[in-house]
């Protein structure tokens, strides 16, 4: 059964934040600027369930749970913040399909992690652990503690996200080979830290310290089984400081038992606290309770860093706001691919003539601007109708956001037009080379595409030192684009391309941008040629169908907010809210 939902005092009283776990008083002291703030860390989840109805934005940390059964009595909640990186404490999909936005600090504690990780390296290889116990107890056993050096040793990284990173930097600065293994390659950011990618088997064959930087998904719960700790060197050590569910204790617990890996260093496990676990007692193990993040400096940068983002949240617009949809500026819009004038001309014209905005574009946050993700034409025309304010989606990066990589189909231009077109552009030029190594040649070189033909024929475009990489790639497109007729794909298969498209005369691959690459462009005003990638975006919404003109009056952006969370509210108590979870592929305007 539903709460019903808490009544306001009254129409000017401030939002309500209930602070449900522990966190740096500095995260406080900035939420009591600007709401009434509840820290209540003692409450049962029984309690929970019967006071969060009371609240507008709740901050948790690791033990505090939020799973649908409590967010459906959660009637006035806007914001979930989490004061940390993980997430698997909380029923996210289910938050988003009430509306409530879900913000985390994810770089908060990323050194703190990452430090530890190599403390517990350090410790597992010198046997600081067991020496400074003996000695503590009277027994001075310097011939029996004798270690290992990590200077030249592979240390193998699961997992290359920020944490993941952040090891591999302070791993090299210990002398130590990298390699890594992770779920979405992304070339750029391994040559930077300096690190080979590989798969998993190649890891644990080379690795000598193997270190688990993954989240808590489905896909990684047993992650380290009995196979993977098989497939380590017998003189291997496993580090993990990312979440207990990943690693199968039983079985690593076989593995200490017959020797077949060296030892391990577990800052996390299965259930906690984990003061009856065998595991944590064992004498190969090096076990701390779960002190990833336990810094001073850690423990303020989240919780200043959520507290910022409730704020943010909460102040410019209703904190009861039914969907993660705000207005805004238009000038505050910062674009992440140039866009076509013909084609914001056209729009422009239908918009004027339909008067509503029907979806809203997708943007981020970055510093005090928003980078539209989806929906970059439609913000231009009407940024350039005169609007002062458009409705905007705002969604966080780390939330299943995903980018993918058009590959350009080229008809109606054969290979010799094409490449002639493309040898008048300054800054370019071509490296031709075999079919069958095309695309291994495009990362190799660095590469801004390359060109795979149906009979056979295949080159990279290569950008002249100096010629920034989004630029080279719009160069390239316009180039070719004036050459020959050009369909999106997101096949880059050429042989099921070719069944698709029989006129086909060329494949255009691009190598995979990073969301993050993307963002720190735009930020620095460099834009990506329109048509190269799309973002995922579960969560879409659509058909808010918001007439222009209300857009266009001269109220402000907090009167337009208020207005707007009212207009969502009637729609979501009359039912007629649909939640798109699935993605959603637009093609065109």
């Amino acid at each position: 059964m539903t709460a019903a939902p808490h009544q306001p005092d009254g129409p000017n009283r401030r939002p309500r934040v209930l602070v449900a776990d522990a966190i740096a008083d500095s995260g406080v002291d900035r939420l009591s600027e600007h709401f009434d703030v509840d820290v209540r860390t003692d409450q049962s989840p029984d309690e929970l369930r019967e006071t969060i109805a009371d609240y507008e934005a709740i901050v948790v940390r690791s033990a505090t749970r939020l799973p649908a059964e409590v967010l459906d009595r959660a009637t006035n909640l806007a914001v979930i913040a989490r004061a940390g990186a993980g997430l698997d404490t909380i029923d996210v999909e289910a938050a988003l399909a009430s509306g409530i936005h879900v913000v985390n600090s994810p770089d908060a504690n990323t050194i703190a992690v990452a430090e530890l990780t190599l403390a517990l390296i350090l410790s597992l290889a010198r046997n600081v652990p067991r020496a400074d116990a003996a000695l503590k107890e009277g027994r001075w056993e310097k011939k029996a503690l004798l270690g290992t050096g990590i200077a030249g040793k592979t240390l193998g990284i699961v997992g290359f996200g920020r944490i993941g990173r952040a090891v591999a930097h302070r791993a090299a600065a210990f002398g130590m080979k990298v390699v890594a293994n992770q779920r979405r390659s992304t070339p750029e950011l391994e040559l930077e830290a300096g690190v080979e990618a590989l798969d998993l088997d190649d890891v644990l064959d080379r690795a000598d310290f193997v270190t688990l930087h993954v989240p808590a998904t489905d896909e990684t719960v047993g992650l380290v089984d009995a196979d993977f700790l098989a497939r380590m060197k017998s003189t291997a050590w496993l580090i993990n400081t990312s979440r207990g569910s990943v690693v199968d204790e039983a079985a690593l617990m076989a593995a200490l038992d017959d020797g077949s890996i060296a030892g391990a260093a577990l800052d996390v496990f299965a259930e906690e606290p984990a003061v009856d676990s065998r595991l944590a007692r064992h004498d190969r193990v090096v076990a701390t309770p779960h002190l990833g993040a336990s810094t001073v400096d850690a423990q303020e940068a989240a919780a200043n860093d959520v507290a910022d983002q409730v704020v943010d949240l909460l102040a410019d617009a209703d904190p009861r706001t039914v969907l993660p949809l705000r207005v805004v500026e238009v000038e505050r819009l910062t674009p992440h691919e140039a866009h076509d004038p013909r084609r914001v001309e056209e729009l422009a014209g239908r918009l004027d003539d339909e008067a509503i905005l029907r979806n809203p574009p997708i943007v981020t946050r970055v510093d005090d601007q928003f980078v539209v993700l989806d929906g970059a034409t439609r913000s231009e025309a009407l940024r350039r109708a005169g609007h002062p304010h458009i409705v905007v989606q705002v969604v966080d990066v780390d939330d299943d956001l995903a980018l993918e990589t058009w590959s350009h189909v080229l008809t109606g231009g054969d290979w010799g037009v094409v490449t002639e077109a493309l040898g008048t552009v300054d800054g370019l030029s071509l490296v031709t080379c075999d079919l069958a190594v095309a695309r291994d040649r495009l990362l190799e070189l660095g590469g801004v595409c390359a060109l795979l033909s149906p009979d056979g024929r295949a080159a990279v475009v290569i950008a002249e030192p100096g010629l920034n990489r989004f630029a080279a790639a719009e160069a390239t497109m316009r180039a070719y684009g004036e050459a020959a007729e050009v369909t999106r794909t997101m096949e880059r298969d050429l042989d099921t391309v070719r069944v698709d498209y029989p006129e086909l005369e060329m494949l255009v691959v691009y190598p995979p941008f990073t969301v993050e690459q993307v963002l720190l462009a735009a930020r620095s005003g460099q834009l990506l040629p329109a048509g190269v990638t799309r973002f995922v975006v579960p969560g879409r919404v659509l058909h808010l169908d918001l007439p222009l003109s209300w857009l266009r009056n001269d109220r402000s952006v907090e009167d337009k907010n208020r207005d707007l969370h009212e207009r969502l509210r009637r729609r979501h108590l009359a039912g007629t809210i649909r939640y798109y979870r699935e993605p959603v592929y637009l093609l065109d305007e």
